[in-house]
């Protein structure tokens, strides 16, 4: 870890932050009274965690943008895909017990007049069943995908399109009650994971900390790819694709390992934002939300890491603030700031620093 994250000192400071924040935010929340004005509430813990599940996913979406050149505007679907994985296993601890002391349906499946289980559902009662879902789902997905996609040379906006279109295509499918993955209604009403009750503060502590452990090995083994060799090759893939072909590099390959890998992180982080969001829907899969999560790392500096944790966490700390206090003038600030890193900002507002260093 120490010779992984040598030499970046911004993400050094920002690890520690975040490791510090699940030691100390806990501690304020059980040992401080409630009358404290440092005391944190279980509520403003779990919004906290959302937004670490957030940055996970904003950094898988910088390695691909960032490092490999490949604006995504479909990492939304993989995201979904892995918290449907959780939500599959949530909803198999909800309802009638069976002979083994799992549910046999779940209940918006007993509302729909289903009689047996779909064979997809089969094993998600099983905690480590969920836990290879939640990797392999979105990860599958991006190695069709990109396996049609890279190695017939589709690139620029085209690939954009298409991956905007796969994500409406499955936000379609998950729409459709005869899908069977609760239709419009989604995956809601959990009440235990692991055995224990999502209810309880003990819980959402766990959440949090598990979130922002996640958070922390998500940057780390992003950093690790893009400082190994095979990271060095693909940042080259993405300043001249047709250089790198011509010393016989296979492009398509490190390409499909690269966004594979992304998927899976984004999948990790839609596991862990189910659970305290309390619902997965297809709603997720909405492509505008795949557009939000670009403006995250768009503002927070890509190409960085650390830009694109610190983006994802202002953006929804902002987006929190403003739907709350104004929420009618929400969606013309988010549109604001991405005009603004754009015209103003193009390394983010992490760049600010390296422009003011370049000058002086």
């Amino acid at each position: 870890m120490i010779s992984v994250m040598r030499g970046d000192r911004c993400g050094q400071v920002l690890l520690t932050l975040i490791l510090a924040a699940a030691v100390a935010l806990p501690c304020m929340h059980l040992y401080l009274p409630e009358s404290s004005p440092w005391y944190i509430s279980t509520y403003q813990m779990n919004l906290l965690g959302k937004y670490l599940c957030f940055a996970l996913l904003a950094l898988s979406v910088d390695l691909v943008w960032g490092y490999m050149g490949f604006l995504t505007l479909g990492h939304g679907a993989f995201f979904a895909l892995g918290g449907y994985a959780m939500g599959m296993y949530l909803m198999r601890q909800v309802g009638d017990r069976g002979v083994y002391g799992h549910p046999v349906l779940p209940d918006f499946m007993v509302f729909l007049n289903w009689q047996e289980l779909p064979w997809y559902w089969m094993g998600f009662n099983w905690f480590p069943v969920a836990l290879v879902a939640i990797l392999v789902v979105p990860g599958l997905l991006a190695f069709l995908f990109g396996w049609f996609a890279f190695r017939s040379r589709v690139n620029g906006v085209y690939l954009s399109i298409i991956s905007q279109a796969m994500t409406y295509a499955l936000m379609l499918a998950f729409f459709r009650n005869e899908f069977g993955f609760g239709g419009n209604n989604g995956l809601t009403d959990f009440k235990e994971i692991v055995g224990f009750s999502i209810s309880d503060d003990s819980t959402r502590i766990g959440l949090f900390v598990a979130s922002a452990i996640a958070t922390v090995l998500g940057y780390i083994v992003c950093r690790w790819i893009v400082s190994s060799r095979a990271g060095r090759v693909v940042i080259a893939i993405r300043d001249s694709e047709s250089r790198v072909r011509f010393l016989g590099y296979r492009v398509e390959n490190y390409q499909l390992i690269v966004l594979v890998l992304s998927a899976m992180l984004a999948g990790v982080a839609g596991a862990l934002y189910v659970p305290q969001a309390g619902i997965i829907n297809p709603g997720e899969f909405s492509p505008l939300n795949s557009i939000e999560i670009v403006i995250w790392v768009a503002i927070g500096g890509r190409s960085t890491l650390y830009g694109a944790v610190i983006g994802a966490l202002l953006v929804n700390f902002a987006k929190s603030w403003f739907t709350a206090a104004f929420p009618e003038f929400w969606l013309f600030v988010l549109g604001g700031l991405f005009v603004l890193s754009t015209l103003w900002l193009p390394r983010g507002v992490m760049g600010l620093g390296k422009f003011r260093k370049a000058r002086a």
